[in-house]
């Protein structure tokens, strides 16, 4: 706890002190680029990963960035999803999962989840194909351990932007055409981020070259 103090202490007497102006004005605006959908491991920083300032990036998080059916309003995030398309009106939907995730271990060996009867209910929204190719993949003869969690963290993604599309009112924006989505899984250990490919199923780098985008990025507010 001293250090969250001694970092608030920071933020507040030197990070707000040089940005004030800015902080002034996102009080009357919010307009976010994005909703980032991802899991609520601490080791993901979606801020960080986009090098986003304040005000950027509306972040909803949960374990396993799981994104229920719209008839599941319990958790909050159809709430999030509604609010950020149809109040914010944000462009770009993603869904972020991430490396060494412990939800998606705990769907490989659900003996992890015998004394945690909240997340095994939550962890039911992983969708119908994560958990039908989680059978496929039992045997370590043919899927090694982390071949089994890396397909696993992909299938998850996929089910999840399924999910989201049968949100109506994102559905109605993807038909519009004003309203994309986006699948990604961050390496914790690299910093690599790959990205769903629409066109081949399948998972490649976001970025061909690090530098590629690198031209308009604005400065974000960091300690």
């Amino acid at each position: 706890m001293r250090q969250l103090l001694a970092g608030y202490s920071r933020f507040r007497s030197k990070v707000f002190a040089q940005h004030s102006r800015q902080f002034a004005q996102l009080a009357r605006c919010h307009e976010p680029e994005a909703l980032f959908i991802t899991c609520s491991d601490s080791r993901v920083m979606p801020e960080m990963i986009t090098q986003c300032s304040p005000g950027q990036l509306l972040c909803c998080r949960n374990p396993g960035n799981l994104v229920p059916p719209p008839e599941e309003t319990s958790s909050g995030v159809a709430a999030t999803v509604e609010y950020a398309v149809r109040v914010l009106r944000v462009p770009n939907l993603i869904v972020c999962g991430h490396s060494d995730c412990g939800e998606m271990r705990a769907l490989l060996d659900e003996g992890q989840l015998r004394d945690l009867p909240f997340l095994r209910s939550w962890l039911g929204y992983a969708g119908p194909m994560s958990h039908a190719f989680r059978g496929v993949m039992q045997d370590p003869r043919v899927w090694p351990a982390e071949d089994r969690l890396r397909v696993l963290t992909e299938l998850n993604v996929i089910a999840q932007l399924q999910s989201l599309r049968a949100h109506p009112w994102v559905a109605r924006g993807l038909k519009r055409g004003n309203l994309h989505v986006h699948g990604w899984i961050y390496d914790i250990a690299s910093g690599e981020v790959r990205c769903l490919d629409p066109s081949t199923g399948s998972f490649r780098p976001l970025l061909l070259q690090p530098t590629e985008v690198e031209t308009s990025v604005e400065e974000p507010i960091v300690a």
